[in-house]
């Protein structure tokens, strides 16, 4: 890995956007490639086998990954966290990790994973600085999660992610589940069994219309809802404070079995405190999940334009950032809107 000198920026909050929001999170795409096709995200017959993804010298290099990630810091952001596709397809990721542990004023770098891959790396991530994981995990049911990661996937696999995360010193977990009526919605209680009273936060996400290839329909999201009535009349539930920028609305259990939580995207969109900017592989910064197209940054890293002049650009694009696609679902699909970036390029 080439030396890279500290940039030498100012520290000076980007603008808030056109609605008032503030950047704090980058989420960085390491790779487009996954080794799962769950149906919600990238399904097989839309990426089957042979389908072409980026190549390496189309993807970012670490360098320019972390010096973009400088960038965002200097503007305000304060929490990084590594996505995919599967980010641990990225040879040799915790190379990665150690150089954005270093940058000043990162207080939380994160990595979200399918775990297939973790029981080798949950220890150098863990040495290079990551602090903290998200683990997906769509059913405790061996048949129904293979269903889920189309056809490459085993429970198995990810409780011996779980495991390696825990010998690694991660914890508390994060454990994500995406929610499809009529194919896993009948786990959810569960699911909810194997991870009461083990400090791990389990997390329920409405299925979204990410994308283009899902084949979204309103009738196969539960809605959060739902989930909490169906929890709570087996398992007591109250409701936590919500911060203004927090995604997920998270419940206690009031025996004090731990907490769950629930990302209603679709039900009860969270805009209006939206903080996130992402980065895709191959260097495209897109300021919503449901955007259509993306800046091209790496275009302008690879032309050698300034520290200060790259800085410019993004306190630019977040300032015109007028993205609330959630909160205007229902009109823009009316209207025939339905071009997304796909969830893989950019991560959840």
């Amino acid at each position: 890995m080439k030396p890279h000198a500290p940039l030498g920026l100012q520290q000076t909050a980007a603008p808030p956007d056109a609605l008032g929001r503030v950047l704090g999170d980058l989420r960085i795409s390491v790779i487009d490639r996954c080794n799962f096709r769950c149906p919600y995200c990238m399904p097989e017959e839309a990426y089957p086998a042979d389908h072409a993804f980026l190549r390496a010298r189309d993807r970012l290099d670490f360098d320019e990954i972390e010096r973009i990630a400088r960038v965002f810091v200097s503007l305000g952001v304060k929490k990084l966290r590594l996505t995919g596709g599967e980010p641990l397809l990225r040879r040799d990721l915790p190379g990665l990790v150690a150089e954005l542990a270093a940058i000043e004023g990162v207080e939380d770098l994160a990595l979200t994973t399918n775990g297939a891959l973790l029981p080798k790396l949950a220890q150098p991530l863990r040495d290079a600085g990551l602090q903290r994981i998200t683990l997906s995990m769509d059913s405790v049911d061996p048949a129904i999660f293979r269903r889920m990661s189309g056809g490459r996937g085993e429970v198995a696999d990810v409780e011996a992610a779980i495991a390696a995360a825990e010998r690694a010193g991660f914890g508390p977990l994060k454990i994500n589940c995406v929610v499809m009526r009529g194919v896993n919605d009948d786990g959810v209680l569960d699911l909810v069994t194997r991870f009461r009273g083990t400090g791990h936060v389990l997390r329920f996400i409405e299925y979204m219309d990410v994308g283009t290839v899902n084949g979204w329909r309103g009738d196969r999201v539960v809605p959060g809802v739902e989930l909490v009535r169906r929890i709570d009349a087996r398992w007591p539930l109250q409701a936590l404070p919500r911060s203004a920028t927090s995604t997920s609305r998270r419940w206690r259990f009031r025996d004090g079995a731990g907490e769950v939580g629930f990302i209603n995207s679709v039900t009860e969109p969270f805009c209006g405190g939206c903080t996130r900017a992402r980065l895709s592989a191959d260097g495209k910064l897109y300021t919503c999940l449901f955007a259509h197209a993306g800046h091209d940054l790496r275009a302008l890293l690879r032309a050698g334009e300034s520290d200060e002049a790259l800085r410019a650009t993004v306190a630019g694009i977040w300032s015109h950032r007028g993205d609330r696609y959630s909160e205007r679902r229902a009109e823009l699909r009316a209207a025939g809107v339905l071009e997304h970036v796909e969830m893989y390029r950019i991560g959840g």
